[in-house]
Parts: C-alpha cells; structure tokens; sequence
C-alpha cells in the first residue's frame, strides 16, 4: 500500500493556497504534455530499438510525467492519496476497469502502470497538448464503434495491459455509475483477466461539470484500491456474446455499486 498523507493537524490548509495549487497543477499538466511531445518523445523516439520498444519508451515517460504530477499536486497539498494493491496491474492480457469519478482518474492510474495502454476520449487526439502523448503512445480513441472494441480486444490479445472507464465519462455527482457495455464486450473479446480498480475522490472535485476552480473547503483524498481478477471465460462458457456481455457488465455494475458504498 501507498500512502500519503499529512498529520491530521496540519490538513486544514488555506484555501486561497490551495486555489492556485490547483490552478497551477491545471498549468503545468499543459506545459508537461506539450514538452513530452516537442522535446521527450521525439528525443526517445530517435533512440535505438525497434516500434515496440519506442512504444515501450513513451508509455514509461508518460507513465513517470503523471506520477511526477501526482506528486507535484500531493506537495504543494492540493490532495492526499491512498492506493493499494497496484503491484498486481500491468499484467499481460490484463483488462483493468475503474469507476470514473473525477478528471485526475487517468493520471492516477496510468502513474502506476509503466506500459499501459488506455481507452481516452476521442477529443484528446486534437488537443495540443494531449495528442502528441496520445498518438505516441498508441491509446486508443473511444469513438464509439465496432472498430474500436476489436482494437481494444487486439492489443489484449497481443498481451498488453488496458485501462478502460466503462462509464465512457465522469460520474454525475451525487449518482452512482452507470456502465455501458462496452468494456465487458472488450474483455471477453480478448482479456485474459479483468482486474477492478476502485475509485474514491472525497470531498468530491474535478467532477463532472463542475469547474476546476471550485475546490472544496478541505484537502480532498484520492483512494485507489484493487479489487481481485475477474476470470471473463467463466461469463461466455454457455452463452453467446451479446448475452455474455450483458451477464459481465451487470457483474461488474453491481460489484462497483457494493465496493463503493461500502467505502
């Protein structure tokens, strides 16, 4: 387990500071994906190694630029986190599914994950600031088609690790998730596991519609726990795909709504 928190003394922090805390965190992660993809990646990208292993490269500088930022947003005490049980992802083959309840969520996960790939949205392929990483990286864009699942099932089988929000956006404050059922499509297209991450954000901020500079009246705390593997053969035995899928995303909606009231 990962923690990282300050005394409970000390967590009462101005909230003046921690406005331009987290304005600052807003600056920098622009700032940090427009020189990964002008300086960093191109410089890694000429090293020797074939397509495989500049992917490798890239995915590793994104993967340290983010825990880098998690950092940044922990010191300057923006947050606090606690993460447990990341050992066990970044596995071959491994589907890993999390709820989605903040803007941050991505960061977090990928900042544990050395050579993931990831389903993003679709838009971060025309930001300036994102779509260098993205394209680098290979991620894959969430455009909604049947393209896309056999994409997202094709690296599973190639032996990648995969994260996928099967809620396809943010959580809607004050409701619970709703998955779609994408994502259980994909890990009984191609994954070998299905691995849930479950994810807390208290008080809740970077929230769906909600601007970046209405932060709450206290440090918030970021939970990441680890579920355990989901076998997908064992939903798909005795039963064609689309009810298969169906059976899988219902296990999975269900399993979510029990972790996350219970935490």
């Amino acid at each position: 387990m990962e923690l990282a928190t300050y005394p409970l003394n000390q967590r009462r922090d101005a909230w003046a500071w921690r406005l331009v805390a987290t304005g600052a965190s807003f600056v920098l992660f622009g700032v940090g994906g427009l020189l990964l993809r002008v300086l960093v990646l191109p410089v890694l990208g000429i090293l020797p190694g074939d397509t495989l292993a500049r992917r490798r490269r890239a995915r590793a500088a994104i993967s340290k630029a983010f825990w880098l930022h998690v950092q940044f947003m922990y010191r300057t005490r923006v947050l606090d986190f606690v993460i447990d049980g990341t050992e066990r992802l970044g596995r071959p083959g491994q589907l890993v599914v999390a709820n989605h309840p903040s803007l941050i969520d991505v960061v977090f996960l990928v900042s544990q994950i050395r050579d993931a790939n990831c389903v993003v949205k679709q838009g971060l392929f025309g930001n300036p600031c994102t779509r260098g990483p993205v394209r680098t990286a290979q991620y894959i864009g969430n455009d909604g088609s049947m393209e896309m699942l056999e994409r997202a099932a094709d690296v599973l089988r190639e032996g990648q690790c995969l994260i996928v929000f099967p809620e396809g956006t943010r959580t809607v404050p004050g409701q619970p998730p709703r998955f779609h059922r994408g994502a259980a499509a994909i890990a009984l297209r191609g994954a070998r596991t299905v691995t849930p991450v479950f994810i807390t954000v208290e008080p809740p901020t970077l929230t769906k519609g909600r601007p970046w500079y209405h932060i709450p009246p206290c440090r918030f705390r970021v939970r990441l726990h680890v579920g355990a593997d989901i076998d997908p053969a064992s939903f798909n035995a005795d039963a064609p795909m689309p009810i298969a899928s169906r059976r899988l995303n219902d296990h999975l909606h269900q399993l979510f709504l029990r972790e996350l009231a219970a935490s």
